[in-house]
């Protein structure tokens, strides 16, 4: 497997690309659902280019060792978000589809906790992996050979408030 690394201006740039290949289809949505931690910043994004309202959905499938945990899934009891009710045309946004099994139960989930009825799920990502069982409706990369993404924020996994003030001390 090889390692993709992206910079903060490329990261940026994919969800540009995503927002366009999104526009371009022609759906129409009143509601964006980001899948926290991944897919805040793309929700965010797309949230204000298209001017919808965001909820936030915690999940988690990575262990502390970086790996995904495939055989479980931790999702959040409630959607986090400022509208009463959840909107019918869902476009639900991660940063990236490996396995497919975030957004595999996600979807469902959002169906059975929802007070209001869902007309359609769509899904959009930067970057969609070859090895994936799931195929994104949006996607800004496909990924044959499935690599491993260093994102721009990873260093803020590795570094501690103790390190960034040592970092961060004027001379």
């Amino acid at each position: 497997m090889s390692d993709l690394y992206i910079s903060w201006s490329d990261y940026h740039h994919k969800i540009e690309q995503l927002a366009v290949k999104i526009y371009q289809s022609g759906w129409q949505f009143n509601q964006i659902v980001c899948l926290a931690r991944g897919g805040l910043r793309v929700g965010d994004i797309l949230a204000r280019i298209y001017n919808q309202p965001l909820a936030i959905l915690a999940t988690s499938s990575y262990s502390g060792t970086g790996k995904q945990d495939r055989s479980s899934l931790i999702i959040s009891r409630q959607l986090t978000m400022t509208s009463e009710n959840l909107g019918s045309r869902i476009l639900l946004v991660d940063d990236l589809v490996d396995s497919g099994m975030t957004i595999q139960q996600t979807v469902p989930w959002l169906h059975s906790h929802s007070q209001s009825p869902i007309e359609e799920i769509r899904t959009a990502v930067i970057w969609y992996k070859a090895c994936s069982v799931i195929a994104p409706d949006y996607h800004a990369d496909y990924l044959a050979d499935n690599p491993w993404i260093h994102q721009p924020f990873e260093n803020y996994e590795q570094i501690t408030p103790f390190e960034l003030t040592q970092k961060l001390k004027q001379p």
